[in-house]
């Protein structure tokens, strides 16, 4: 559960980067939604292998 808490920290942190890309056409901005998209790719990945780890355990 952990990680999932830090994900939902991840994605709630990159929305103020993602409004000033969209909305304020700030490249810096989108750079580090480039960022924090790939960070979540990464924590999602984990979560899937701890869930299938966790049911393959039963």
């Amino acid at each position: 559960m952990e990680k999932f808490q830090k994900l939902k920290e991840v994605l709630s942190g990159i929305e103020a980067d993602a409004s000033k890309f969209y909305d304020a056409g700030n490249a810096a901005a989108g750079t580090r939604v480039r960022k924090a998209m790939q960070d979540l790719k990464v924590l999602a990945q984990e979560i899937r292998a701890e869930v299938t780890e966790k049911k393959s355990a039963k």
